[in-house]
């Protein structure tokens, strides 16, 4: 709030004409037109100094103001899809190459899990998904809420501390849908509930707004059904359509077997993210004019499947229809970043990049590499898997004069941290009942002298189940103990050991020859799970019986 004073002064004084000297002093009373002047500079005093105590209390104010905080996630976006970070990479990404040099880029960065719905689990509550009876891949088809009604979420935190929560884009943790809902419990059978009859009329239970957020628009995700939108907790549209299978839609086959699923009158997947970007955009600037702050969580539907970039980005890479998608991906993140600049609220928004798992393998991953783009930069795997390139990903955080612009950090982060570090953003301590897997990484963000990082071990896991371990540098790995999935259901999984400071590819398996160290390694991962928390202080309990040492007999386990 700025007040120019000469303004100010000829607001006041208006229609008043100021006539008389007032060079030397005198013991003489005033002349009346000097006295009515002094009578009026006295009262102009008098205002500016009130006018002053205000600007003051207005910017103390302002200062004081809890900070706005937006995630934006985008979906199976790799490690190594930002160019300003590899910048032998083909696809442009003039965005985020922006945000870069806007803010901090942690190097070390991982999503818990490999795949979406974990990641998605691990991020909004701080805790491991594999605490849940969820043991593999991700929620099927109209399964029920992964969140437990009793976990307290990064948004019901912040709303608790006076934040408004938004949610635009792809939710993918299960809702209360009305009908005959149970978790897929054989994995051959996990879709199996498409076939089912639902009552898309009735509201639904377990979504956003029951974990936390007061406003939501979005999808399920892209391509699973229904195939329409959700606002709040009720589809916006009944999708009294069918799908139907076309093979060249969206350049990746959709799932053939989603072929006659529920689909609204019109629906196309090419507009799903401009939709979101848009709403997402128009949500920023109605809170600028409001003192509470907010925190917008944007989980991108791109560059998932269907890879269905819009008209503007049809061949504009000039690469594959994944790396249009990817474009398109940096597009919908700049347009957010340009409404909170233009929106005048850049300087007390922290934002926050990322993804939840690695680039897709199965989308146009040849294509990409083929072109001399690696989606994974130089780590192994991709998504999916246990091995870095599964779960490594971008971290990009922006919050001026807080954190250094341009910077980069090699902190080891998970993506359950940002519950922490927006608790202590807030000054608030964490319930101890809550967040067991985070750690805040604020201090490595601000640049702190001398501090300690908070997090020093990190366990991550794979879409089939598999369990990777940080401690330091070093990695543990219990992999699949067969040649598949179905092969190694029941089996002992098999330990590797890797030291990711001089073997980022992870290419020299040294289990056979440092075996006191993998034991070390394996005790620490068996307490960290069997604890039910691994943030000190924290106490939780797992949800069943969890098994690092032997691959799952079922996606769902009981108690």
């Amino acid at each position: 709030m700025k007040i120019h004073t000469r303004l100010l002064f000829s607001a006041l004084c208006k229609g008043r004409e100021i006539t008389g000297k007032f060079s030397s002093p005198s013991r003489r009373p005033l002349p009346r037109v000097l006295s009515g002047a002094k009578e009026r500079w006295t009262a102009l005093s008098r205002t500016l100094f009130f006018v002053c105590w205000l600007c003051g209390s207005f910017n103390a104010s302002a200062a004081d103001k809890p900070p706005n905080i937006v995630v934006i996630l985008a979906d199976d976006f790799g490690v190594g899809d930002i160019q300003a970070h590899y910048p032998e990479n083909m696809i442009a990404t003039p965005y985020l190459d922006k945000l870069v040099g806007q803010g901090m880029s942690f190097t070390d960065a991982h999503s818990p899990s490999a795949v979406c719905s974990p990641t998605r689990y691990g991020l909004l509550t701080g805790r491991y998904s594999w605490r849940t009876r969820m043991q593999e891949w991700v929620i099927a088809a109209y399964e029920p809420p992964l969140i437990s009604p009793d976990i307290l979420t990064l948004p019901q935190f912040l709303r608790d501390n006076g934040y408004a929560t938004a949610c635009f884009g792809k939710w993918h943790l299960g809702w209360d849908w009305v009908g005959p809902q149970q978790p897929t419990m054989h994995p051959l059978l996990r879709n199996f509930q498409k076939d089912l009859s639902w009552d898309f009329t009735q509201p639904i239970g377990g979504g956003p707004t029951a974990r936390g957020f007061d406003y939501y628009f979005g999808v399920v995700l892209p391509n699973m059904p229904p195939f329409c939108w959700i606002e709040n907790n009720r589809v916006t549209v009944q999708p009294a359509e069918k799908y139907r299978y076309e093979p060249q839609e969206g350049f990746v086959v959709m799932p053939q077997g989603f072929e006659g699923s529920p689909m609204a009158p019109g629906w196309r997947f090419e507009n799903i993210l401009p939709e979101l970007t848009k709403r997402a955009v128009a949500y920023i600037h109605q809170r600028a004019d409001q003192d509470q702050p907010f925190f917008l969580y944007f989980p991108q539907t791109s560059p998932h499947e269907p890879v269905v970039p819009s008209e503007r980005f049809l061949g504009k890479s000039g690469i594959a229809p994944i790396a249009n998608f990817v474009m398109e991906t940096d597009w919908s993140t700049g347009q957010v970043l340009q409404a909170i600049d233009n929106a005048g609220l850049t300087d007390n928004t922290i934002v926050i990049f990322t993804a939840d798992n690695g680039h897709s393998h199965y989308t146009g991953w040849d294509e990409l590499v083929a072109a001399g783009h690696a989606p994974s930069g130089p780590y192994r795997g991709h998504k999916g898997d246990v091995w870095e390139g599964g779960h490594r990903v971008p971290l990009v955080v922006r919050w001026p004069d807080h954190i250094g612009p341009g910077t980069s950090s090699d902190q080891l982060v998970c993506l359950t941290d940002l519950f922490a570090t927006c608790a202590e953003v807030l000054d608030k301590e964490l319930p101890r009942e809550c967040a067991q897997d985070s750690f805040s990484f604020l201090a490595a963000a601000t640049g702190q002298e001398g501090a300690v990082p908070e997090r020093t071990t990190m366990i991550n896991h794979s879409n089939f189940g598999e369990f990777a371990y940080r401690s330091d540098d070093w990695k543990l790995v219990y992999k699949l103990g067969d040649r598949n999935l179905e092969a190694s259901r029941g089996k002992p999984t098999v330990a590797e050991l890797y030291n990711l400071a001089n073997d980022v590819a992870e290419a020299k398996n040294l289990a056979t020859e440092l075996p006191d160290r993998l034991k070390m390694l394996t005790l620490e991962l068996a307490s960290q799970i069997d604890s039910g928390a691994s943030r000190p202080g924290a106490i939780g309990t797992n949800d069943c019986t969890v098994r690092y040492d032997q691959t799952q007999q079922f996606r769902w386990v009981e108690d």
